[in-house]
């Protein structure tokens, strides 16, 4: 009897026809509606000539090594910005989660052992840092990036405090995605089944020794698509960095779309590069999390462990026995 879903059929041959009729009918009126919506609109006002392509594809054309000169510089800001925004927002997200994670607990002790006003000091403090860094990860969360980004370019210089528009980025994205990343592992960590934490306590770990070796690198694990996802969105929104005059990829084609004229050319080519890089940085986070899962597996597979002595003399003598 072959195993079948409940929920699938498997097509028959004419199903299967329809569906390959149907879909090379879409690919057509797909294709088709590229032409006359798309092409032809482009091609009557010029915009596959060479006088508009020529700077970023011709090695001939004079402007050529000087716009990919400015787009490389370009692209070097970007990554310097994304790299340092990267490890920090993990860094800073991940502290924050531990805090978060802790206080928590702290919440829910009774401080047993100490002097009731101290035990009832304790509890309270506790609350009250609990309740400030969540009003604090729900204000930096519901605030859009930009404006974030804004307000530490602006605010940072009237304290005194003047740096270079690279960190003004940094900072800005940083504090967003930082409160993000912690609520991602903070809810990783508390999706973990209970049983694990009240293990740790009873072989005698401590609160944050139960999150940094046990549920922490395993919210990892599970948190990766998504921590992937918004490393992916920190690298995408190191584009706002024009508003602070920040030299990054976008603004940079700004530029030189002022200068040739050709933002549809210009745009198309910053597109590509971000599809590349953001490729290349799903790719790793892929292959970083093949190697984790392969980890895992090897380390849960239990070792074979060779039959006592008494068992193997006790099958030879069975085995000559049977020859006997």
């Amino acid at each position: 009897m072959s195993q079948q879903t409940v929920l699938y059929d498997v097509p028959g041959p004419r199903q299967r026809r329809v569906t390959l009729l149907s879909s090379l009918v879409a690919t057509v009126l797909v294709l088709v509606g590229l032409y006359y919506l798309v092409y032809r609109p482009l091609d009557d006002k010029g915009q596959f000539s060479m006088e508009l392509w020529g700077p970023l594809l011709d090695p001939d054309n004079e402007y050529f090594p000087q716009v990919w000169d400015r787009l490389g510089v370009g692209l070097k800001n970007t990554l310097t910005a994304a790299i340092l925004a990267i490890v920090s927002s993990l860094v800073v997200g991940t502290l924050l989660a531990v805090l978060r994670i802790q206080l928590k607990s702290l919440t829910r002790r009774r401080f047993t052992g100490l002097a009731t006003p101290v035990s009832y000091l304790l509890r309270g403090l506790s609350a009250v840092l609990s309740a400030v860094t969540r009003v604090c990860v729900e204000v930096f969360r519901g605030l859009p990036v930009v404006i974030t980004i804004f307000f530490v370019a602006r605010g940072f210089p009237e304290f005194g405090l003047y740096l270079d528009n690279l960190w003004y980025l940094v900072i800005g994205l940083t504090i967003y995605n930082s409160v993000v990343i912690a609520e991602i592992l903070r809810s990783g960590m508390e999706g973990l089944p209970g049983g694990q934490a009240e293990a740790a306590a009873a072989i005698g770990l401590s609160p944050l020794q139960t999150t940094r070796m046990i549920l922490l690198p395993q919210a990892f694990r599970i948190m990766l698509p998504a921590l992937i996802s918004q490393l992916v969105v920190v690298l995408k929104d190191t584009s706002l960095g024009f508003i602070i005059s920040y030299e990054e990829t976008l603004n940079i084609g700004k530029q030189i779309i002022g200068a040739l004229d050709n933002p549809i050319q210009v745009y198309v080519v910053i597109a590509v590069l971000f599809i590349v890089v953001n490729y290349a940085l799903s790719k790793l986070a892929q292959y970083v999390q093949r190697r984790l899962s392969r980890g895992r597996k090897t380390a849960g597979t239990p070792a074979q462990n060779p039959p006592p002595a008494a068992l193997m003399s006790q099958a030879e003598g069975g085995g000559m026995g049977g020859g006997v």
